[in-house]
């Protein structure tokens, strides 16, 4: 029995559980799913409802992203050294915390920004590029955010990069964020990417 991992294709946080599953090769019985049609038995295994969730052949939930995606790098074949060393580890946490923690919240109001009329857009934008501003001065250095080789980090954050850049990408084309701008591309172009953002049936529980 495959585990099960419950999806919703354009959800950023089950991108990164999705790209960590299929750099490291582990084979999974994936569902894609609908927001608004949540089936009986994602709820049921993880009643807060949101995605990704990941049950296990031995009934073991897991149903944070973060959680998902060091399940495959530890349980799969990490050839591509994603989570490299302690030292490593860390930083790639330090990345995550900021990012799902600082970042994040302001990318909601950015998008969302009707919704938040306690500032303007340009003022919730202006806050996320904080976060931007911190990626583009570590990309000047090297390539990736822990150097020359891709990471953990790089694969847990874009997919938030590609949804802050995607609000306006007419502004975010000629944004002071050179690097970020190269980064981003080639990550969203990758054959990874392509390849965990390819279109599904959505799985029916009949």
């Amino acid at each position: 029995m495959l585990p099960i991992l419950y999806s919703f294709r354009r959800c950023p946080y089950a991108m990164r559980a999705r790209l960590a599953i299929h750099y490291c090769d582990v084979e999974v019985d994936q569902r894609d799913i609908l927001l608004k049609d949540k089936p009986k038995a994602m709820l049921e295994a993880s009643p807060k409802g949101t995605v990704p969730v990941l049950v296990l052949a031995n009934g073991e939930v897991i149903d944070e992203s973060r959680d998902i995606m060091m399940w495959a790098l530890q349980h799969g074949e990490d050839k591509h050294g994603l989570l490299g060393d302690q030292e490593q580890q860390h930083k790639i946490e330090a990345w995550l915390d900021d990012c799902d923690n600082n970042f994040k919240p302001e990318l909601d109001k950015y998008k969302y920004w009707v919704g938040y009329p306690e500032a303007s857009q340009l003022d919730y934008r202006q806050r996320a590029e904080v976060f931007i501003q911190a990626l583009e001065d570590t990309l000047n250095q090297h390539n990736y955010l822990l150097g020359e080789k891709l990471s953990a980090a790089d694969i847990g954050i874009f997919p938030f990069i590609r949804q802050f850049a995607n609000v306006d990408i007419d502004w975010f084309g000629q944004a002071p964020y050179p690097k970020v701008q190269q980064w981003l591309g080639g990550l969203v172009g990758s054959d990874e990417f392509i390849a965990i953002m390819v279109k599904r049936e959505i799985w029916s529980e009949a």
